[in-house]
């Protein structure tokens, strides 16, 4: 309905942040330019390509997807004895099926067991999907991008799991762990788009672009909340620990 507004007021460009706002986008029109910040732009049909966008959208893929398996590795390298990892997806966000098969393909290739998915739809059900998680006995939890909130990081909490996403935001607000693109970086790109486009220029011909800067953020005040030593050389690597 929002976009559809914007489309009506004849605006000449439309910035869509995250996936399912750059949907949302593309359904109200296929003649204002859009840019976007959002994940896996190919795989959710948002472009056929990203060196060849071809219609009126473009912007930067966040490689959301990718990033989540990302998370799988990085719980082995902090808690060497992790074995099985749970994976909690977001029904209603368009790539969650990307979102499972990255975080099981991480468990492939790092030799730690991916429990049965667990997909909720709301934040009023992911405590109860922690529980689950537990008598399952997972060691920790990936959280898809969309479920990381400060409620989730909480609960995660309450529960004793050690929890991972890719937004900064969950460390911030207690999450134990997130990895991700670095977001003012990313939007930063996106307004050079917007520049761009005001200045006659066709998102058709403008490549979607990637990531080049990623952030690994710590919260060691949870890690010690649930008993964990975080290694040494993970906090040196790190782009900022939480105290």
């Amino acid at each position: 309905m929002l976009a559809a507004e914007l489309v009506a007021l004849k605006v000449d460009v439309i910035v869509a942040i995250y996936t399912p706002c750059a949907l949302a986008a593309q359904r109200a029109t296929r003649e204002i330019p859009i840019v976007i910040v959002s994940g896996n732009p190919i795989e959710t049909g948002l472009v056929p390509s990203l060196s060849r966008p071809g219609g009126n959208i473009t912007g930067v893929s966040l490689i959301a997807s990718e990033l989540h398996g990302k998370c799988v590795e990085l719980f082995r390298d902090m808690l060497p004895s992790v074995r099985r990892v749970a994976a909690l997806g977001n029904a209603d966000d368009p790539i969650s099926k990307l979102f499972l098969e990255q975080v099981q393909l991480a468990g492939r290739t790092t030799g730690i067991e991916i429990a049965p998915a667990i997909m909720v739809s709301g934040l009023g059900e992911i405590d109860e999907a922690f529980a689950a998680m537990r008598k399952e006995r997972a060691d920790a939890v990936v959280v898809q991008g969309s479920l990381a909130s400060k409620n989730t990081a909480e609960l995660a909490l309450k529960r004793g799991l050690p929890a991972a996403t890719v937004p900064r935001s969950f460390a911030e607000v207690g999450g134990l762990m997130s990895y991700g693109a670095d977001g003012p970086d990313s939007f930063r790109r996106a307004a050079a788009f917007v520049v761009k486009i005001l200045q006659g220029g066709k998102p058709a011909d403008m490549p979607v672009e990637q990531p080049t800067k990623f952030e690994l953020v710590i919260n060691l005040k949870t890690a010690r909340a649930l008993g964990l030593d975080v290694p040494w050389f993970l906090q040196q690597r790190a782009d900022e620990v939480i105290e």
